[in-house]
Order: C-alpha cells, then sequence, then structure tokens
C-alpha cells in the first residue's frame, strides 16, 4: 500500500471534504481516501502510485488550492481508519 498525503486549503465544512474525496474516488484507483478541512488535508491510500501533477490539477479542478505532496510506500492498512 501506498499512503499519499497532499495539503489542501480552502476546505471550510464536512461537504467540502465530502467534495474533495468524490473528486479523487473518481479520477484515482483508491483503497480509502479521507480529506480533513482541521487538518487542510487529505490523506489517500493506494495500491498504486498516484501522479502529483495529476492530483494537484484534480484538487484544482474542484476550486480548491493544492500544496506539497508526500507518499510513503509499504504502508500496511489497519482494519480501521487509516
Amino acid at each position: 500500500m501506498r499512503k499519499t498525503r497532499i495539503e489542501i486549503d480552502g476546505m471550510m465544512c464536512g461537504m467540502c471534504e465530502a467534495h474533495i474525496n468524490e473528486a479523487i474516488r473518481k479520477h484515482f484507483r483508491v483503497s480509502k481516501v479521507k480529506a480533513s478541512r482541521t487538518a487542510k488535508e487529505a490523506v489517500i491510500l493506494s495500491e498504486e502510485s498516484i501522479d502529483e501533477e495529476q492530483l494537484k490539477r484534480v484538487i484544482r479542478e474542484t476550486g480548491y488550492t493544492p500544496g506539497a505532496v508526500v507518499t510513503e510506500d509499504g504502508v500496511k492498512r489497519r482494519l480501521f481508519g487509516f
């Protein structure tokens, strides 16, 4: 599993989080995605690597501002949560 974190500016509510989650699921094959307005980021678990520029483009297209992207390889998925 790969864990990808992307900073996102502009989320204000739970609907913003849902909008980000839906956009990421639509454009990438992910096992799990969780956007957080309080942490100002989205965390993505996937089997395959995610193209950083394409991810940033998807975030921009939803109306939010993407920031830094950090990817960790070899992450084990827990039963609940990340």
